[in-house]
């Protein structure tokens, strides 16, 4: 099941950005989030995470020159950084449920990049449409064709 709502996020995401010209955090994004929709604290996690590296990020692009596929390496590498962190961390956490985990490594740097592209409510608005439009689809498919 997680690589058809793979798939269904990439289409809702690729319509998405074709009719509003917003990206929703990355063309992955929506569909990794969608298979964690049923754990919200797995989302709110993702979420500080990638905030965190947009945070670090524009900490450390006053000091260096950032810009094109080294901003996006930066943003892919802060946001594993953080992912990381927290496992390192606060290993309680890790050990635990996984509730309590970023949804991948790549995926906070990928909701970064947008973030810091765009503005953060164009983002996650289409963030949150592209999820939950996913979660919808897969949903019904799974209702209607078994």
């Amino acid at each position: 099941m997680a690589l058809e709502t793979l798939l269904v996020g990439v289409v809702v995401a690729l319509a998405f950005i074709e009719i509003s010209g917003v990206w929703p955090g990355g063309i992955i994004v929506p569909g990794y989030l969608a298979l964690s929709l049923d754990r919200p604290e797995r989302a709110a996690w993702t979420l500080a995470a990638a905030f965190l590296a947009l945070g670090l990020y524009r900490l450390l692009s006053r000091y260096l020159l950032l810009f094109g596929r080294r901003r996006f390496a930066v943003m892919l590498l802060l946001g594993a950084a953080w992912a990381a962190a927290g496992v390192i961390l606060l290993p309680r956490l890790a050990s635990g449920p996984s509730d309590l985990r970023v949804v991948g490594w790549v995926i906070p740097g990928l909701i970064a990049n947008q973030l810091g592209r765009q503005k953060p409510l164009p983002t996650l608005a289409g963030l949150a449409t592209c999820t939950i439009a996913t979660h919808f689809i897969v949903q019904l498919g799974m209702v209607l064709f078994r």
